[in-house]
């Protein structure tokens, strides 16, 4: 299991119906989106910190670990704002205002990202994904989205136990033996997906599939208490960046 994975279902949210979490964990990243980000996304930013580290439960240490990788999309993003490619300045050259466009995009999607994590910390894919078909979400696109991300574990384990098997062997002491290995490791998981595939084929052909995953789904009511006070709280950030906004330069 993935690390954010074992966080959603350790959550202190996890029994909070997935709607509650989402007007509050969508309900910023849209805000982040549609304010100015000068105050606007670094208060959604500010916010969802910390609703991630207080209410959530979720440790600082999980939230790096999981946070770091959209971030440095963020910034590679952020980055290419900064040159002009073909311009007065010659081949490549510092775009006019490139900084000030970085720094707006990365505001903007560092805390879009976040709203999408708090989502994500809290609530699992078991529970979210069934729910999605009394959302009008086509069940056989609910049915894919379930298998596979039940057999991306699989096969997850599956390569670790490989990798830890090739490190035995020393496939790993030299950087040919390390290329040899990737290409077998990657040989094998291929191999393995297409069997666990047939496998479950015929696991569901037996069981009498007739086109629909069917799933318990854990009982959970939503909360207009909950919502209430996620809407108010994003109703608030709003209103605090139209404040800021015309009294900061």
């Amino acid at each position: 299991m993935l690390p954010i994975d074992a966080a959603a279902h350790s959550s202190r949210w996890r029994r909070r119906h997935p709607v509650d979490k989402a007007v509050l964990g969508l309900g910023l990243t849209v805000l982040a989106i549609s304010l100015p980000p000068w105050p606007g996304a670094a208060l959604v930013l500010v916010t969802a910190v910390a609703a991630l580290l207080g209410p959530a439960g979720v440790s600082p240490r999980q939230l790096w670990r999981a946070y770091r990788i959209p971030l440095g999309f963020c910034v590679t993003g952020a980055g290419t704002l900064l040159v002009q490619v073909a311009g007065p300045g010659g081949l490549v050259a510092l775009a006019p205002g490139g900084a000030f466009r970085a720094a707006e995009l990365l505001l903007r999607t560092s805390a879009a990202s976040l709203g999408v994590l708090l989502l994500a910390f809290t609530t699992p894919m078991s529970d979210l994904l069934p729910r999605l078909v009394r959302a009008g979400v086509p069940a056989a696109v609910v049915d894919v989205a379930l298998v596979t991300y039940r057999m991306s574990f699989l096969l997850l384990d599956a390569m670790r136990r490989v990798r830890e098997a090739q490190a035995a062997r020393l496939g790993h002491t030299a950087r040919a033996a390390t290329w040899r290995s990737l290409g077998g490791l990657g040989a094998t998981a291929f191999v393995r997906a297409f069997d666990r595939a047939a496998r479950l084929q015929s696991g569901l052909a037996g069981r009498g599939y007739d086109g629909t995953l069917r799933v318990l789904v854990p009982e959970a009511r939503v909360s207009l208490r909950f919502v209430a006070a996620s809407a108010t709280l994003l109703a608030a950030v709003a209103a605090l960046t139209l404040c800021l906004e015309r009294l900061l330069p």
